[in-house]
């Protein structure tokens, strides 16, 4: 009885460690996908909000451009840009109507060489003309309406715009040059569309400053002494923690016309956005909880009444485990234990048969094998028999294993054997082996066949035939096209199982083996034209007819008599 408890004890210990560990572990996977998801959405989103930041940009730069343009077709301006002097003046004046006009705060007017006739600039400096300068070359040398770009401007960074004044067309009489503000504006109007924080980053003399934020000023102040001193020209995306809060950021280097790149970065909140699943995993750690301590009672109450006949199942286990498949219950009892002791019963006679099956099955591969093996129950010895062995072999292997990534090739190499070994069987051929990217079969034994001969050579052609199918689906898949030998001889071997006691081979050995390999080698031979080839026996051997080609007799490797060798080209069409 002390026994019976103890077991019960571990069983109940067991029963709630299963239980606990799947729960933690579901709890543990739960938190990180739902962690994995959430960074994942927020980087698709920051992502979108940066393209809404250069869409955005790129759109209100394109309408000024076009506002700039009207105003550049003003008559008074024209007419003040076609005076012998230039009225800087009435020039300015009429900068300042503009500015209102097309409510921005910066606009400029250049003559025709570049230099600055008036600006709205306060308190501006030599500096500040440059970027204009820039775009002005730019859209010169590419004939174009209008140029922007990004730039500092009274150190603050800004959006440009350069149009000419034409008067007429092509002749470029002078420039007008916009700016509007990327400012804290500016990135609270983008922050109400993408829902992301938003910060401008400049580098200047004393590092990293801050030009522009959604975020608040100790936030702001982290951002910018996170942020890299060069923001470089890729786009990144990190998981950094601003002020106390996880967040997870993108930063994106923004070009300037006459000064190293701005940055800029967008944040979310990573808590924000798994708030809602936490209170998910909150109520699933409760209900988890909940059904721990249900569980815990109910086990403990089933464990009181099954822990014998457990025990008595555990311990015939462990006999079965022993390999003792001959041991039985004897069951007393009529209910479900009842039940599962005969189902062990069956089990072992059951396992019992496997293992016969299986020692008899692991020692050989081939379907044939296997069902003599079963039928006869006896294990196979040499014998001499008169057989047809085929090797076949993927040409350019080698050079297809330097291009390809090893999962990639494996896959193609199974493609290709699984064509090439269904070919052979479905005309009676047995496989004996792999060889890397080679194949030999065997046609005639274990089981005998009375064409042997004709149906290696009709599986040779029908490989032919498979390959260049398979090549089709290669080259729409832009790969290259395989090729193959195929070399096929007839001769006596000896045929059986090779190998040790613990572990045995079907196979056949022989000089007649030696031959076909030897045969397959030589279709690598360009002036044989040819991808299988065939020994005299082989075609001696054969009833059927056969396009072939006499290619002489030729010294194979590793024996003394020459071997008579033939083309296979095809199957002769036999008039009636």
């Amino acid at each position: 009885m002390f026994r019976f408890r103890r077991f019960r004890t571990r069983l109940l210990v067991i029963i709630l460690g299963l239980l606990v560990a799947s729960l933690g572990t579901s709890y543990v996977l739960l938190t990180r996908a739902n962690r994995s998801n959430a960074i994942a959405h927020i980087e698709a989103s920051l992502a979108s909000a940066m393209d809404v930041f250069r869409f955005s940009a790129e759109l209100r730069q394109q309408r000024l451009a076009q506002s700039a343009q009207v105003v550049s077709a003003d008559w008074p301006l024209r007419t003040l840009y076609l005076q012998d002097e230039l009225d800087r003046e009435t020039i300015y004046s009429l900068l300042l109507s503009y500015a209102d006009r097309l409510q921005v705060p910066i606009i400029a007017a250049f003559d025709a060489e570049g230099e600055l006739l008036a600006s709205t600039i306060k308190g501006g400096t030599t500096a500040d003309i440059v970027p204009f300068r820039l775009l002005a070359a730019k859209a010169d040398a590419d004939a174009t309406d209008y140029a922007t770009g990004f730039a500092y401007l009274n150190r603050e960074l800004h959006g440009l715009v350069i149009v000419p004044l034409y008067a007429p067309r092509p002749m470029i009489i002078g420039w007008l040059g916009v700016a509007f503000p990327i400012d804290n504006a500016l990135a609270q109007s983008l922050k109400g569309t993408t829902q992301a924080d938003i910060s401008f980053l400049g580098l200047d003399d004393s590092g990293r400053r801050m030009l522009a934020t959604t975020l608040p000023a100790d936030q702001a102040a982290a951002v910018a002494a996170l942020s890299p001193a060069d923001p470089g020209l890729q786009t990144r995306t990190s998981i950094e923690t601003i002020a106390g809060e996880p967040c997870v950021t993108l930063s994106a280097p923004l070009a300037l016309l006459n000064s190293p790149p701005a940055g800029i970065e967008l944040q979310r909140s990573l808590n924000a956005e798994l708030a809602p699943a936490r209170e998910l995993e909150n109520l699933i750690l409760f209900v988890s909880l909940a059904a721990l301590a249900l569980a815990s009672l109910a086990a403990f109450g089933v464990a009181r009444g099954v822990s014998q006949p457990v025990q008595e199942l555990a311990e015939h286990t462990a006999i079965i485990a022993r390999g003792d498949y001959t041991t039985r219950l004897h069951p007393h009892r009529v209910d479900e234990f009842g039940q599962l002791a005969a189902s062990f019963n069956r089990m072992s006679e059951g396992l019992a048969e496997r293992d016969r099956v299986r020692d008899l099955l692991d020692k050989n591969v081939s379907p044939e094998i296997a069902a003599q093996l079963l039928r006869d129950g006896a294990v196979l010895g040499g014998e001499e028999r008169v057989v047809t062995v085929l090797f076949a072999d993927l040409r350019g292997f080698t050079t297809l294993s330097e291009t390809l990534p090893p999962r990639e090739l494996i896959a193609l190499l199974n493609r290709f054997l699984e064509r090439m070994s269904a070919e052979i069987e479905r005309h009676g051929g047995v496989i004996d082996k792999f060889i890397g990217d080679a194949i030999m079969a065997i046609f005639g034994a274990p089981v005998a066949q009375t064409d042997a001969a004709d149906q290696a050579l009709r599986a040779a052609l029908a490989m032919e035939r498979a390959l260049s199918d398979f090549n089709i689906e290669l080259l729409a898949e832009g790969r290259p096209a395989l090729a193959i030998g195929i070399g096929i001889n007839t001769a006596p071997v000896v045929a059986g199982n090779i190998g040790s006691h613990r572990r045995l081979n079907y196979s056949v050995v022989g000089d007649g083996v030696n031959v076909a390999a030897r045969l397959e080698a030589l279709t690598r031979h360009a002036e044989y034209r040819t991808t299988i080839l065939v020994s005299d026996a082989t075609l001696s051997a054969g009833t059927g007819h056969y396009q072939t080609r006499n290619l002489g007799a030729v010294i194979v490797k590793g024996r003394a008599e020459p071997v008579q060798i033939h083309a296979l080209d095809g199957i002769a069409e036999v008039e009636s």
